[in-house]
């Protein structure tokens, strides 16, 4: 079993900044590509940024220039730092996590269970 756990939503004004954390932790062998995503009400989850284990990152056109992702692999953990915040950055925020969980080489998608970002304009 592997958990994803998430922090750092919450309200902010429009300009603010916020930090997304995600631990994760459970039967890890390695860790891939982790990501955040995000969905507003009514719309699809979509991909926000993600970084490799190597620290290559890319992001959505959205974001770029105002969002950066970091990972620790020592402690598993990917962080979001965004900044000049947008009401359309409104959403739930998710982590999302390849985990290899033994010594075969296959990777499982994991997901935290979400954190509410709401920009007030």
């Amino acid at each position: 079993q592997v958990q994803l756990v998430e922090s750092g939503g919450g309200l902010v004004q429009t300009g603010g900044s916020l930090t997304l954390s995600c631990a994760a932790s459970g039967s890890i062998f390695s860790l891939g590509i982790m990501a955040w995503y995000r969905q507003a009400p009514g719309k699809q989850r979509d991909v926000v940024a993600r970084i490799s284990d190597d620290g290559g990152a890319f992001y959505a056109d959205s974001v770029k220039g105002r969002f950066t992702i970091s990972r620790d692999n020592a402690k598993n953990a990917v962080s979001l730092q965004m900044s000049s915040l947008k009401p359309e950055d409104t959403a739930v925020y998710y982590c999302n996590a390849m985990v290899q969980t033994s010594s075969r080489l296959i990777f499982t998608a994991y997901w935290g269970q979400g954190t509410q970002v709401t920009v007030s304009s």
